[in-house]
């Protein structure tokens, strides 16, 4: 396939500026690659690092996007046409990204899907999805009747797993730093919504004396003490975000950080951790009405630099979502 498409190109790490978008060739797959005609992409805090200079392994200048969804465009196992999402695997970072109308993948980084919903609402789901689903089942082992903690609530993947932990059948405690967020989390199925003030493990121990049984960390080091804090014994926190952009612990002396007997696990995971019939479960359910998507805001690629500020300055609340 020969021609020109639209693409964001990340010039190197910096401000929004160096976000810039241009014309550039249609790539051609090489063996064991498949080209995607991208429908939608997904926006993560992963390319806000990589722009800014924190993420690791990446090459410039590049089209960032660690997933996208769209329609298979090359020849493949797959059907020319079929529906994918395409995640992580070094997408955006050593190959290039979503950000743009044809990406070219690795094949095995694709899930198919059958789907009617609009493709920008396709496009807020396969990694937050994926990451949502890894951290309750490898990270956690969240089980129905316990109770979860989502530090970090309001972000797309704090509405994924509290959806997700209310199909397992559990108790969700979520925090959001503004107050008049606490009826949004409401809204999305949170039982006890909670404004982070720096001390949630107190407020958590008023609603459950013993602490909860599984905690998930979205904003990173800064409040991983308190998020333990609320941990019960034999309880476990997963680390899988890292919203403040800060995930190092400094000396790290595990028996002086960690309470007693509670757990500490992290998650990240690849496309091959979503299976598909999970993926096309959750899809159908937002399709049927059985599940309310959390918020997202939509724009056009041309405004990838007005949404990467707002990623940056956490100006919405939920998935942001890019249309080539």
């Amino acid at each position: 396939m020969s021609g020109t498409m639209r693409a964001a190109v990340l010039s190197g790490p910096g401000p929004v500026e160096n976000l810039t978008v241009v014309d550039k060739p249609v790539p051609e797959p090489e063996p064991g690659w498949v080209r995607i005609r991208v429908r939608a992409f997904g926006l993560n805090r992963s390319e806000l690092h990589t722009r800014l200079g924190l993420a690791e392994g990446v090459t410039f200048p590049r089209v960032p996007g660690i997933e996208a969804v769209g329609e298979v465009d090359s020849d493949c196992d797959l059907p020319r046409g079929q529906q994918v999402a395409a995640m992580m695997g070094g997408m955006g970072r050593v190959f290039d990204g979503g950000y743009a109308q044809y990406t070219v993948v690795p094949r095995h980084t694709l899930v198919p899907f059958s789907s009617r919903l609009p493709w920008e609402v396709l496009g807020a789901v396969p990694e937050t999805l994926q990451t949502a689903y890894g951290s309750l089942t490898t990270g956690l082992d969240l089980r129905a009747g316990q109770t979860l903690l989502i530090r970090g609530g309001t972000s797309a993947l704090g509405f994924a797993t509290a959806a997700l932990a209310k199909d397992i059948g559990a108790t969700v405690l979520a925090t959001t730093r503004s107050a008049d967020r606490t009826s949004v989390l409401r809204d999305h199925g949170v039982d006890h919504p909670l404004v982070d003030d720096g001390h949630v493990a107190e407020q958590v121990r008023e609603i459950v004396p013993e602490g909860v049984h599984a905690a998930l960390e979205l904003v990173g080091t800064p409040t991983l003490p308190d998020t333990l804090a609320a941990t019960r014994v034999h309880g476990t926190v997963c680390f899988a975000g890292m919203l403040s952009n800060e995930w190092i612990v400094p000396d790290f002396y595990p028996i002086g950080y960690l309470p007693k007997g509670v757990r500490l696990t992290a998650y990240g995971g690849e496309s091959d951790d979503l299976p598909a019939e999970v993926l096309q479960r959750y899809l159908d359910q937002v399709a049927s009405g059985e599940t309310r998507l959390w918020p997202t805001a939509v724009y056009p690629l041309e405004d990838i630099r007005r949404a990467h500020d707002d990623l940056e300055h956490n100006r919405q609340v939920g998935k942001l979502v890019g249309i080539p």
